[in-house]
């Protein structure tokens, strides 16, 4: 058995004090649909709400890409956790003490997991914010902080700390830790002279700023420089396997929350201005990790809220940060406008201005008066016309038009569609069919932008969602939906479900562990099934299966019997084409009486609260 599952009772303990709705809710907007909750799948390219949170059975499921699973599951996909990583984070979470870890190898060569890199920036910012309250070497770091008006309140909240000014303090920290120094390199903290192969410290005199993923661990970190000699500005952490900066936003941890509750988030263009909008009680506020907008950040963005403003400098490198921001938001179901400080007050940025005593309410008021993202970014192209003859207007309208086909208009939900078009219109002072007919032509080589998916899709479950079951995949799904159907199997029955009439991996796994619910000595149930799945592909096949089964029966207890039996008889006349199995014949006696006791099992005891995987507190 996988390593995975071992301590069965304390990660029992632990699932049982998880509410998945809660922890699926802070990374993804939820809305009650009867009752289960519904939103955007975080693991494909969701545009419509597929995934269904299930808060008595503490599971969730994807109807489109298949994945599914309890909240183990949903935690170890969703922030690329190891087992053991997510069994921490949830039982710290929930207030429960674990067993000491069980030693474990040392990784074989060249092996440094995920998790190492999570320590070891973990470590890199508990040694900055030591070094930042440290009488000397914290000093400077301070002073700046008062200067810039950051309270201790922020200092704590954000995690700011300072590296020292020399090139080995957080290398012999890491020498007398003895610790492995090959984290520290891979995750940019470390790097390695040319002449000598030595190792020196990345970061030095910097106040520094972690940079966080949505649950607060540090994954990569911003250094501002401290001395006006020093070069450049701002230095940030490189890409790793656990930093993906064209995804990550520096602050969601602390907004996100507020995020959801506003249904709107505001991005900045720096990290003080975020600080500073939070200092202020404007919390849903993030910003950029001094790169443009990309695709990533929208599909982020879209599972909290629904709408974005941007906050950008007046300037022409805000108004072009806006215009690569309206590519960005295009097809996104979000509402996008862009709010500038120029309109309202002299301040560069959203920093100097919140240090003014009515900076709060004139902030607002920016905000306030943000324009729609196209139509900030349709008044530019007017203003660039403005004056020229029918051959620039025609070329300017051409291209806009091409450029937003390209990316998606035809696709874009009709209401919005029409508003474009309108607005187009008006621009070229042209009539609005003009436009819609130069849309497909223009469109008709758009190739649609790639974007990495946090998670590849199950090999099994995104098939068994959608497409044809076969009579042994059903009869798992019955199953799952009433274990005590199984104890209507006889010995040749039993044989319909072996592991190797499965074909796939996951699948083999799951008929395995369903056969190992027989040979106990009580009457089988969901909950017992869990702990023999090895993989979370077999888990997204059991959610996804049980889900479908009693979509498709209705939660009727009747259907699913008859439903049962017919896949029984579909089964057996496939074995037995094939050659490799007994029939179990239409008329069986037996059978139809032992599926008959198990009904009338079921009415008596009523539905069984412990459906795979077993239900939380709130689902007994």
């Amino acid at each position: 058995m996988s390593t995975m599952w071992q301590d069965d009772g304390e990660k029992q303990r632990v699932r049982d004090a998880s509410d998945i709705v809660r922890i699926i809710g802070e990374v993804v907007a939820l809305k009650p649909k009867g009752r289960e909750y519904a939103g955007l799948c975080p693991f494909h390219d969701d545009h419509n709400p597929s995934m269904a949170v299930v808060p008595h059975k503490q599971i969730f499921h994807c109807f489109v890409c298949g994945t599914g699973g309890d909240v183990f599951t949903f935690v170890r996909k969703f922030h690329k956790m190891e087992f053991r990583e997510a069994l921490e984070y949830l039982a710290q979470r929930a207030g429960i003490e674990l067993k000491p870890r069980r030693a474990e190898p040392a990784p074989g060569e060249g092996g440094i997991s995920r998790s190492q890199l999570h320590e070891a920036n973990s470590i890199a910012a508990e040694f900055f914010k030591a070094i930042y309250r440290h009488p000397e070497h914290g000093r400077l770091a301070r002073e700046i902080v008062e200067r810039r008006g950051i309270s201790p309140a922020m200092v704590d909240r954000f995690g700011i700390g300072a590296a020292p000014d020399r090139f080995d303090g957080l290398l012999l920290t890491i020498r007398n830790k003895q610790l492995d120094p090959r984290a520290f390199a891979e995750a940019g903290l470390l790097r390695t002279k040319l002449e000598s192969g030595h190792l020196y410290d990345t970061f030095r005199n910097r106040l520094m700023f972690p940079i966080a993923d949505m649950i607060g661990r540090t994954i990569a970190f911003g250094g501002r420089k401290m001395r006006e000699e020093d070069e450049p500005k701002y230095l940030n952490s490189p890409e790793s396997r656990v930093f993906n900066k064209s995804a990550t936003l520096f602050g969601l941890a602390q907004a996100s929350r507020a995020i959801q509750v506003a249904r709107t988030a505001i991005i900045t263009e720096g990290y003080t201005d975020t600080i500073a909008c939070h200092q202020a009680g404007l919390e849903n506020v993030v910003a950029t990790l001094g790169t443009a907008l990309t695709r990533e950040h929208a599909i982020v963005l879209r599972r909290l809220c629904d709408r974005v403003v941007l906050l950008f400098d007046g300037d022409d490198a805000g108004q072009r940060a806006a215009d690569r921001a309206a590519e960005i938001f295009f097809a996104e179901p979000l509402d996008v406008a862009v709010a500038t400080l120029d309109k309202v007050t002299d301040a560069k940025d959203p920093d100097e201005l919140l240090k003014r005593p009515d900076g709060l309410e004139i902030l607002r008021k920016a905000l306030q008066g943000g324009v729609d993202v196209l139509r900030y970014r349709f008044a530019r192209v007017a203003r660039g016309i403005a004056g020229g003859g029918i051959a620039v207007r025609s070329r300017a309208l051409e291209e806009e038009v091409t450029r937003l086909a390209d990316l998606g208009l035809s696709d874009v939900e009709p209401v919005r569609r029409r508003m474009i078009i309108r607005e187009l219109a008006r621009l070229a002072d042209v009539g609005e069919e003009s436009i819609a007919r130069a849309i497909p032509v223009a469109r008709g080589n758009r190739t649609p932008p790639r974007v990495r998916t946090e998670v590849e899709p199950p090999s099994s479950a995104a098939r068994l969602a959608t497409g044809p079951l076969s009579p042994e995949e059903a009869l798992l799904g019955c199953a799952l939906c009433e274990p005590s159907l199984l104890t209507t199997l006889d010995e040749q029955s039993r044989g319909l479900l072996a592991p190797e009439r499965m074909g796939a991996e996951d699948l083999a796994d799951l008929a395995s562990a369903v056969l190992r619910l027989l040979g106990g000595d009580d009457a089988p149930t969901s909950r017992d099934l869990l702990p023999l799945l090895s993989t979370m592909e077999a888990q997204s096949a059991a959610t996804i299966l049980q889900a479908r089964t009693e979509r498709e029966t209705g939660g009727n207890a009747e259907r699913l019997h008859s439903h049962w039996k017919e896949c029984l008889r579909s089964a057996a006349i496939r074995a037995e084409r094939a050659g490799n199995a007994p029939v179990v014949t239409d008329d069986t006696a037996d059978l139809v009486a032992r599926i008959a006791r198990a009904a009338e099992r079921s009415q008596r005891l009523g539905p069984d609260m412990k459906v795979f995987p077993k239900a939380g507190p709130q689902g007994r």
